[in-house]
């Protein structure tokens, strides 16, 4: 996917896993992350004659996905389509199974683990998201669930949940049943946190294999939604910044 949208920095951005460990943590407080305001300037247009090309600063999309196993179809969609976004220009990261393996969420208890403050500080900071969950009869899987639950600790930010979003969902299953009834309900949601699903939800049955030993995607009609995925999210999330 190139940068048709004119809207992003040239250069190519990186997919980053979280794990507690590399160079980004995002564990600050969740009340000292930048505002509405502040986090998205809008560059007044040029004056004079002529046109003239603004650059912009990176997005940032964060991933949130995947089942218990590493190398599972979730997993590797989800990697699939944030590279996508990264070749365009946009900065990701991504929260896998390792990285939502978090306590049950209790909403009577303050005290977070620092896994679950880097997942409420990125998603606060972020200008899209990407949830990727397996269907596990009929919704989405428990670990994804109880990712988004976390989301309520976001209600009193700047940006309250998952306002102002564009918010790509992919739901792998094995029958096409098990995928449309998990999307829907993905889908309703989102919709509670205030986020802007995308026109297109991406799903796969896992009947057919999608991705090789190495991880490579080889099915083509996969390949194909996966970048209208990631087409739409990149669209929105220009089109949103000039307006907030």
């Amino acid at each position: 996917m190139g940068d048709r949208y004119g809207a992003f920095r040239s250069n190519a951005g990186s997919t980053e896993q979280v794990d507690g460990h590399g160079p980004w943590t995002g564990g600050e407080p969740i009340a000292a992350l930048p505002s509405r305001v502040s986090h998205r300037p809008v560059e007044a247009p040029p004056t004079g004659p002529g046109s003239v090309r603004v650059r912009r600063r990176r997005p940032m999309i964060v991933g949130i996905g995947g089942t218990t196993r590493a190398d599972s179809t979730t997993h590797r969609a989800l990697t699939t389509v944030l590279a996508t976004m990264g070749q365009a220009g946009a900065e990701t990261v991504q929260f896998g199974s390792a990285e939502l393996d978090l306590p049950m969420y209790a909403p009577d208890r303050p005290e977070r683990s620092a896994p679950a403050l880097r997942l409420l500080a990125a998603v606060e900071q972020s200008d899209a998201v990407v949830i990727a969950t397996p269907g596990y009869h009929g919704g989405m899987s428990g670990l994804i669930k109880n990712a988004l639950d976390y989301l309520e600790d976001l209600r009193g930010a700047p940006r309250p949940y998952l306002d102002g979003r564009a918010v790509g969902l992919i739901v792998c299953a094995q029958g096409n049943q098990a995928a449309g009834t998990t999307l829907s309900a993905l889908r309703s949601s989102v919709h509670a946190l205030r986020g802007w699903p995308t026109p297109l939800g991406v799903t796969f049955n896992t009947e057919h294999p999608l991705f090789d030993a190495h991880g490579r995607l080889v099915d083509a009609a996969a390949a194909a939604a996966l970048e209208t995925l990631a087409d739409q999210i990149m669209g929105f999330t220009y089109a949103w910044s000039q307006v907030i």
